[in-house]
């Protein structure tokens, strides 16, 4: 009675019990970029491929040449070469490595961003929105990397893609929150994010170029939005979840109205942080900002998950969630609500519920062979029992 999918997502797992890396059971499609040639793409590609080894020297070669002449083009530069080095993990969302660009015998780290064949929402910004989002980030003093270079021509590597400046430092949330060399900054996470995150609600909404970034319609609260979004998400991976559906009208009862508009990052918390001994050295992936009510960007980091086990601290399991809301309300100057911040809350592990079963499904329908993404399928169970569980107090 088992999909071929649910066998393949038996297999995969069951081979990466024995290694931390992700594991594919699927030859990878040939980039648009080499013309399609099947004998090309697949060449040195054995049946199960650990994820590091996955592109062949051949595609890596002619990604390095693709980008040397890409940053030469924009810095007019005769001399460029570009190394690269790995591809960064812990984001299902872009397909991201570290490279090296020698430009002029001056060696700069960065880093590039490339679409995925696949999105996890409809709504993602693409990479141009995102890159004017960075570099509107950047002038006004938040923790970004610097953007440097931007590509829409999809001849030059498949898809677009942006370069930014490397970052050092640990962005893995389980790393963030167990490293014996982290735990010192712990005390201090949630002054420095609170702050940082008030900055980000602090950018101008009348920025010509923000005008992409979608908000509530006339008359419609940020809650109704991102219900609205869900239930898309949901219908669009077709199961038959009563918890979810049971959730989502739950939500649609009880949706606050909005008392103010913000810029709101999207993914704030910890995974999404490069930090350091010496403490945050940037905000990262950008691609699911808009514009809504703040207390979603507060919330978001307290959603269960991405507590990445130390379940007690409930902000990101590094502090307590007050300590956090007050650092921000000192940082902004606004009061939350603590109610409305508990409804956000709940909206939080539902969508991340809704998600994982978005991203498994992007893996059983064959488009990303992913194990990261068929894993993810799993975590929604959890998700579920935790929404229920703060409905329930609610009731």
């Amino acid at each position: 009675g088992l999909k071929p999918g649910s066998i393949v997502l038996n297999l995969t797992l069951f081979l990466s019990s024995f290694t931390s890396r992700p594991y594919y059971l699927k030859s990878v499609p040939p980039p648009a970029m080499f013309g399609g040639d099947v004998a090309l793409a697949t060449e040195g590609v054995n049946c199960v491929t650990p994820n590091l080894n996955i592109i062949p020297d051949v595609w890596k070669y002619r990604m390095q040449e693709q980008l040397s002449q890409f940053i030469a083009a924009q810095t007019g530069s005769d001399s460029v070469t570009v190394i690269l080095k790995y591809p960064i993990a812990g984001g299902g969302s872009r397909d991201t490595w570290r490279l090296t660009a020698s430009i002029d015998g001056d060696e700069q780290e960065l880093v590039m961003r490339k679409d995925l064949e696949t999105e996890i929402f409809d709504h993602a910004l693409s990479r141009q929105q995102e890159f004017n989002l960075l570099q509107v980030a950047y002038e006004n003093n938040v923790k970004v990397p610097r953007p440097r270079w931007l590509c829409m021509d999809e001849s030059v590597l498949g898809k677009p893609f942006f370069l930014m400046d490397y970052v050092p430092g640990v962005s893995i949330g389980v790393k963030v929150v167990h490293a014996p060399q982290l735990k010192p900054l712990h005390p201090f996470a949630p002054v420095v994010l609170g702050q940082q995150l008030a900055a980000i609600h602090a950018i101008a909404l009348d920025d010509e170029r923000l005008t992409f970034l979608s908000r509530p319609a006339e008359g419609q609260s940020a809650a109704r939005l991102a219900l609205d979004e869900a239930w898309q998400t949901f219908e669009r991976v077709e199961v038959l979840n009563p918890a979810i559906e049971f959730g989502l009208r739950w939500l649609e009862q009880n949706a606050p109205d909005t008392s103010e508009l913000v810029l709101v990052h999207g993914d704030y918390r910890i995974g999404n942080f490069i930090v350091g001994e010496q403490g945050l050295h940037a905000i990262i992936d950008w691609e699911f900002t808009h514009i809504g009510d703040p207390h979603e960007d507060v919330a978001w980091g307290c959603v269960r998950d991405w507590r990445f086990g130390n379940i007690d601290q409930h902000f990101g399991g590094i502090s307590d969630r007050e300590s956090y809301v007050k650092a921000y309300e000192a940082a902004s100057g606004r009061t939350l609500d603590r109610d409305i911040l508990d409804y956000w809350e709940i909206v939080g592990n539902m969508n991340w519920a809704v998600t994982c079963l978005s991203q498994a499904e992007r893996f059983l329908s064959g488009n990303e062979p992913s194990v990261e993404f068929a894993s993810l399928g799993r975590r929604s169970a959890e998700m579920q029992f935790e929404f229920l569980s703060l409905i329930e107090r609610k009731l």
